[in-house]
Formats: C-alpha cells, sequence, structure tokens
C-alpha cells in the first residue's frame, strides 16, 4: 500500500436508506426519507462548526 492510497477517494457504494429512484416510495417513505436528509445536513452541519471551532482556536495559540 502506497502512502498516498490514504489520499485517494474511496468508492463507496450507495447506503441502503438512499434510494435509487424516488419514483418507488411512497408518500410516507418519501417523507422519511426527507428526514433522514436533514438529519444528516444537520449532522454535517455540526462537524463543520466543530472543525472551524477547532481550527480558530488552534490559530489563536499559535498568533500569541
Amino acid at each position: 500500500m502506497a502512502l498516498d492510497d490514504d489520499l485517494e477517494p474511496r468508492h463507496q457504494p450507495r447506503p441502503a436508506y438512499v434510494p435509487a429512484t424516488l419514483e418507488i416510495l411512497s408518500l410516507a417513505e418519501l417523507e422519511k426519507y426527507i428526514q433522514h436528509c436533514e438529519a444528516e445536513i444537520a449532522r454535517a452541519r455540526a462537524e463543520i462548526d466543530g472543525r472551524t471551532s477547532h481550527r480558530g482556536a488552534a490559530e489563536a495559540l499559535f498568533r500569541k
């Protein structure tokens, strides 16, 4: 395994909760899918916020 292998994006199969096509889902399933997507967006935003605050703290530490 080369050192650069860790930097290459890995192909990940589509998670089970991501339908191949939306046309096969019922209205209730579509609503549930939207809720899941919104929860994932919130989780990603929280991760971004956490990383941003860590970066800001590190930059402040090294500016002193």
